[in-house]
């Protein structure tokens, strides 16, 4: 008998990785991300240091495809208040080691105050480190190498 597996909305982080792969057609991960942003159901968050960072790497044409993106609801951004820059500092000293940068510990972050632990990512080498709220590394959705 067929399998007739319903895919459940998910809620995630996203990260710039993807989202750079996603909106330039010459990144060698474009296609894998493309394909799953595709079949992606749920809804995204991510943070403005993560969509500077996106734009520092896209071209000002993609940066527009990216923008048009963001404003149709492609990923929810949150506003990081002033009162959470200790919260980002500490994070940032936890992870020296890594060393950790302001978008990553923007996701932290969110990922704390929403209460998400899946992200979707290309950098499973830090996110493997971080840990959510619960205490638990981030689940990355996004298993392409």
């Amino acid at each position: 008998m067929p399998s007739t597996a319903v895919k459940l909305p998910v809620t995630a982080l996203v990260d710039a990785g993807p989202l750079i792969a996603l909106f330039d057609p010459s990144d060698k991960l474009h296609e894998a991300t493309e394909a799953f942003f595709r079949g992606f159901v749920g809804r995204m968050h991510t943070t403005w240091p993560v969509v500077t960072e996106v734009c520092h790497f896209l071209s000002v044409p993609q940066q527009r495809v990216f923008i048009a993106w963001l404003r149709r609801g492609g990923a929810q951004l949150a506003d990081i208040e002033t009162t959470a820059l200790d919260a980002l500092d500490t994070l940032i000293a936890k992870y020296a080691d890594r060393p950790m940068d302001i978008a990553d510990a923007s996701l932290v972050w969110l990922g704390a105050k929403l209460k998400i632990a899946d992200i979707v990512t290309i950098d499973q080498r830090d996110f493997s480190v971080y840990r959510a709220a619960n205490g638990k590394p981030f689940r990355n959705l996004l298993k392409i190498a």
